[in-house]
């Protein structure tokens, strides 16, 4: 089963059990800092995110590899009257089109490439804002399902942006996760 397959999969999953997509917690907690202008919103998965930022003011790009995601999610901006445009695409290997525009946030949960770090330094204005959260290697937090090629090192995303203004980051070893908000200075 290819990519594209397996999260279309679990998407239709999550509508037919009409799960209603959520922002997350941290990006709801930077709420201060999120002036409208654009965003970009990769691995944008069912739009929780996508639709938070529509609703702050924000032209959203949301991207994902599932069809299915990202049809809903356009559903929900017309009939919510959100300003999100949407696309299908790979981010492994369709980038060329995303570094012709310049966005003042980039938003990425759950999802590591950490070939896209160059792409979205690229892509974000200058003064402009990243919020960037996945999982990193923390045993004890139980997230041994997922890979370890898609979990972050300690303090990897200090490091991969430490030319920024951090602006929040934290290592949260009970849900084996790493965030980081920063401004591109």
């Amino acid at each position: 089963m290819d990519a594209r397959d397996k999260w279309n999969r679990k998407y239709i999953d999550k509508l037919t059990n009409q799960a209603t997509p959520d922002p997350n917690k941290r990006l709801l907690g930077i709420a201060s800092y999120l002036n409208r202008g654009t965003a970009i919103d990769f691995a944008s998965g069912m739009g929780g995110n996508s639709f938070y930022l529509a609703e702050l003011g924000y032209d959203v790009t949301a991207i994902d590899i599932s069809d299915i995601a990202i049809n809903y999610i356009q559903g929900q901006a017309d009939n919510r009257g959100l300003n999100i445009t949407t696309r299908v695409a790979d981010l492994t290997k369709e980038r060329t089109d995303f570094m012709t525009h310049k966005y003042d946030l980039a938003v990425m949960t759950y999802y590591l490439d950490r070939s896209l770090f160059s792409l979205v330094k690229q892509v974000i204005n200058d003064d402009g804002y990243l919020f960037f959260e996945t999982f990193y290697k923390q045993y004890a937090a139980g997230n041994v399902h997922i890979s370890n090629q898609y979990k972050l090192e300690s303090n990897e995303l200090l490091r991969e942006f430490i030319e920024w203004k951090i602006l929040f980051f934290e290592e949260n070893e009970q849900e084996g996760r790493q965030t980081i908000f920063c401004q591109k200075i």
